[in-house]
């Protein structure tokens, strides 16, 4: 296999702060993930470090391009003090509905959204793809956090690259959950279109084929429980695809939020991690640049094999059969208080690719194909 010119090479962006950072002991992000995926990705050797970038801390104006001055000052102050009045966590839905005030509640966040207006800015300036794991926050919305989410920062990627004349732009969200916050941002706005395929019925339960149809430029794609890996497939290869086709993007942002794997304790898809892949080598295809950020994924083993396989499909690496000692060593060494985690597979913790996980296509996946299609169709 040829090595990629070092113009051309994928850049990869990080951070240390998600090392230690921890939402809460009980929270479902109080687990490890980009940490444990960067250090896979050295184990492999699949880093080049001219080739990875530290990510900043957005500063608060950068910020306001989508959040409101007085949402941002809450989330400072709220890391500051380590709390906020009852009045402010109910209005800005911080140190509530799931989003806990911890030591890095401000700065982690902002780190995410800053690195990926980074990610937009190296594309504008010429650079082909980036991978930003700790990115792909869609739920966060102007006002207030949701989903785990303080800052929304696949819509601050996307503003950026517009301001910098990177337009149209294809947002494709394939986290098990509805990206409400990405689809809302831009939904009088013909220049972004919005694919979203997740999970029927899934919080926040906003994510319906109806819906989209009366927005702009929107599709979802609502997938039912099971859902594998070719019915994956046949998704990406009679809807999303042509749709990011007709599109015609100058850059596509894909959200690959990992929770759909079937190891995963918060969704009931039931997909191998090669799925993902498959998926970003199709993206990748279909623009001059791509963003892949990552986004949900609840199970540390599972959720660091998949984006340290992104990386090295985005860079034309092939997985190793098992795992050099040191990629054992790092997911040996996880401590994942969850009852998935008292006694895991070995092959969690020795390999980085999942067997295949297929089936036959069912009739309610073709239905929704052809429902999602129309409705865009009719929409114009």
């Amino acid at each position: 296999m040829q090595t990629l010119a070092a113009a051309s090479r994928p850049q990869l962006i990080g951070s240390e702060i998600y090392r230690k950072s921890r939402y809460g002991a009980k929270h479902p992000l109080s687990i490890p993930r980009v940490s444990l995926a960067l250090d896979i990705i050295r184990a492999l050797g699949w880093l080049d470090e001219a080739d990875y970038r530290d990510g900043p801390v957005a500063a608060p104006d950068q910020l306001y391009r989508f959040h409101l001055p007085a949402y941002v000052d809450a989330l400072q102050r709220a890391e500051r003090d380590q709390d906020l009045s009852e009045a402010e966590r109910r209005r800005w839905n911080i140190g509530a509905g799931g989003n806990p005030i911890y030591a890095e509640v401000f700065r982690r966040p902002a780190t995410a959204a800053g690195s990926s207006l980074l990610a937009a800015e190296l594309l504008a300036g010429g650079a082909n793809v980036v991978h930003h794991p700790a990115g792909g926050t869609h739920h966060g919305r102007p006002d207030r956090a949701s989903g785990f989410c303080y800052l929304n920062d696949p819509v601050l990627a996307i503003l950026r690259l517009l301001e910098l004349g990177v337009t149209p732009i294809a947002y494709v969200d394939l986290d098990a959950h509805h990206g409400d916050g990405v689809e809302d941002a831009f939904a009088d706005d013909p220049r972004v279109l919005t694919i979203s395929v997740h999970e029927e019925g899934r919080w926040p339960r906003t994510g319906t084929i109806e819906r989209a149809a009366r927005l702009s430029a929107a599709v979802n794609l609502p997938v039912p429980k099971g859902f594998h890996d070719d019915e994956f497939a046949y998704v990406m290869e009679t809807a999303v695809l042509p749709l990011v086709v007709d599109h015609a993007p100058s850059a596509v942002v894909m959200q690959c939020g990992v929770d759909g794997l079937a190891e995963d304790p918060m969704s009931g898809l039931a997909l191998s991690n090669g799925a993902y892949w498959r998926a970003a080598d199709s993206l990748r295809a279909l623009a001059p640049r791509l963003l892949a950020l990552g986004g949900g994924g609840y199970n540390p083993y599972a959720v660091a094999r998949a984006w340290a396989g992104i990386w090295g499909r985005l860079n034309e690496r092939a997985p190793p059969e098992r795992l050099p000692p040191e990629g054992e060593a790092v997911l040996r060494a996880i401590d994942w208080r969850h009852s998935l985690g008292r006694n895991p597979p070995e092959a969690w913790m020795t390999t980085l690719a999942d067997p295949p996980r297929g089936g036959a296509i069912r009739e309610e996946v073709r239905e929704t194909v052809r429902r999602a299609l129309a409705a865009r169709s009719a929409a114009g």
